[in-house]
């Protein structure tokens, strides 16, 4: 493939609404996810990286504030905007941009968002973890005015049982975990190491519960990188038995990960992230989610992450072809629009004849659609075919492309309507290279 080709790939992404494919959030940096259901809604409180304003953080994790998230769908997102900044919390260092990994529960129909960062004063190091409370999932949350007392450390998460008792875990020096008290922001108990996990760097805990089982959840280097692992026991405060990896470690790009495990509508997910929008620095990270699920002994299946990620896609809307389910073992890739701005998003690359690949999870409803539209490029023009897959999978359009070196809005009929959820099939029959951005049905 030539470099014009590729060069031609920063050609405007055309707008519409962003569907339910990893990364999750789309239009700026976000990690360290935790997922929460309130009120029928998944609600999202990741931190919130931004590429650094100090010289002291350009090669380092910088994070001022927190934004909300949620969704009924899993597929549309609605971005709260900021419910707290790194200047609004009287005890916080002003301008520490360590506003690092939150967590969020309700109680009493309150909600208590946690919270660490670097405190000021003399002599005051390392972090502290602070509360801000609120009478809505989205805020306005009000701080308190002191981090809770006994507490040193990062990424903290709370959990209500379900007999009405509040934990607050936490990692700094290994991992600890102590009762609180109704108010949700003093401790009711010393804080004490948490047992029977394994050696190595561990931070990140994340617990809950399923049926009579609490659920150790952390990122662990296990050999260069984070994997996500996990240790199961019977009491919220253990010990706890060592029981494996969630997740492998990347294999390229991300050496954190940090994460949160949710049930929403009968389904468990995993909320987790990766450096998406920012390959070649990786303090710049992106949620992501994939569906999770347990063994009957209620032991964790590993999971896979993917691009295509979860949820379904209205045929209607645009289709992010490369954020695929399944993708031919060969002449198919996945490029930046724009590598000057990855926020652009990426296209799929056709780069021979007889090439293909499957995103899985288009809705279409009971209205037969009658178009097909797409964004399209090619140098010396193609083919495309879409198909349902599956035994009975039949051909729904083809599309001729003449050649072009620019980006191109193109429309055929249908030849066959499909209804309901279908998975398709992409597949590049003509000349080629062929570049997709998006395609859609009306």
């Amino acid at each position: 493939m030539n470099t014009r080709f590729l060069l031609l790939a920063a050609a405007m992404t055309a707008a519409g609404v962003l569907q339910a494919q990893n990364p999750v959030i789309r239009d700026q940096f976000s990690a360290d996810p935790t997922a929460r259901v309130f009120d029928g809604k998944v609600y999202i409180y990741p931190s919130h990286d931004i590429p650094s304003p100090v010289d002291r953080l350009k090669e380092w994790f910088c994070m001022a504030d927190y934004h909300v998230f949620s969704s009924t769908s899993l597929t549309d997102w609605t971005d709260h905007g900021v419910i707290l900044t790194q200047n609004e919390v009287p005890w916080v260092q002003p301008d520490s941009y360590s506003m690092w990994a939150p967590d969020c529960v309700c109680k009493d129909g309150k909600y208590y968002l946690y919270f660490p960062s670097t405190p000021k004063g003399e002599g005051r190091r390392g972090f502290n973890i602070g509360v801000a409370v609120a009478d809505h999932p989205e805020g306005p949350f009000t701080p308190e005015t002191e981090p809770i007392a006994g507490i040193f450390g990062i990424d903290p998460c709370v959990l209500i049982d379900t007999d009405g008792e509040a934990y607050i875990y936490w990692s700094g020096r290994g991992m600890s975990v102590a009762r609180l008290k109704p108010t949700m922001t003093e401790l009711a108990s010393e804080p004490v190491p948490v047992q029977g996990l394994p050696d190595g760097f561990k931070e990140g805990p994340y617990v809950f519960k399923r049926k009579d089982k609490y659920y150790f959840t952390f990122p662990w280097v296990q050999d260069k990188t984070e994997t996500l692992a996990y240790a199961m026991g019977d009491s919220p405060m253990g010990p706890f038995t060592f029981q494996g990896v969630i997740m492998d470690e990347s294999p390229v790009g991300c050496w954190t990960n940090h994460h949160s495990i949710t049930e929403y509508n009968g389904q468990w997910y995993l909320f987790y992230h990766h450096n998406d929008y920012s390959p070649q620095f990786d303090k710049n990270r992106s949620v992501r989610i994939d569906s999770l699920s347990f063994n009957a002994d209620g032991t964790i299946r590993k999971v896979r992450p993917t691009l295509r990620g979860v949820g379904v896609t209205p045929a209607r809307n645009r289709i992010q072809v490369d954020r695929y389910t399944a993708i031919s073992p060969y002449g198919v890739t996945i490029d930046y629009l724009n590598p000057a701005n990855p926020f652009d998003g990426w296209q799929a690359l056709f780069l021979r004849a007889d090439t293909w690949l499957v995103y899985n999870s288009v809705d279409f409803g009971a209205i037969p659609v009658k178009r097909l539209k797409a964004r399209v490029r090619s140098e010396k023009g193609g083919e495309i075919i879409l198909r349902t897959t599956g035994d009975k999978g039949v051909i729904l359009s083809r599309l001729l492309i003449e050649p072009t070196e620019q980006w191109t809005d193109l429309d055929t009929d249908i030849l066959h309507a499909p209804s309901g959820v279908q998975n398709l099939r992409v597949e590049s029959v003509g000349q080629a290279p062929v570049a997709i951005d998006w395609l859609c049905f009306e």
